[in-house]
């Protein structure tokens, strides 16, 4: 099993450059359902994301989607392109809200490749934009490339 990990992190090493483009995610839009099995799922009940008469108390049109949603879709699209095992690192910054019926996108492109600890790596540029090309969350990540 082993070798195979192996094996494979060496064809990853071989096909990834900087201004290698990750395989993109586009998500269907974002609906209450969306919303009340993600607060279910994550925990955070916020009635900002789930109660419109809660939200426009607050001067919002309606409920919105929860930050941590965006970056769970970053991490899918993620581990879609490399095991979990490979992150190193996952930061992001929020940039705009998501709104209901929103269809987001997530990106990324490799920035820079280095070595640390006999590790080589990729610093990926990643983020989350909306149909109307909109960024929402922006970020980094680093993943393993081959050991």
């Amino acid at each position: 099993m082993l070798n195979s990990t192996t094996n494979t992190l060496q064809n990853i090493n071989e096909d990834i450059s900087v201004g290698t483009k990750l395989p993109a995610l586009v998500l269907p839009p974002i609906t209450r359902t969306t919303l009340a099995l993600f607060a279910g799922a994550s925990g955070d009940h916020n009635p900002i994301h789930i109660d419109s008469d809660f939200a426009k108390q607050f001067g919002m049109e309606d409920v919105f989607a929860h930050g941590m949603l965006s970056m769970a879709y970053l991490g899918r699209m993620l581990t879609n392109w490399l095991p979990q095992s490979n992150l190193k690192k996952f930061a992001t910054k929020f940039t705009a809200i998501t709104q209901l019926h929103d269809v987001l996108t997530c990106s990324g492109e490799v920035i820079e490749l280095f070595t640390d600890n006999n590790e080589s790596l990729a610093k990926v540029l990643i983020k989350v934009e909306n149909q109307n090309g909109v960024s929402t969350l922006v970020g980094e990540a680093t993943v393993v490339i081959s050991s």
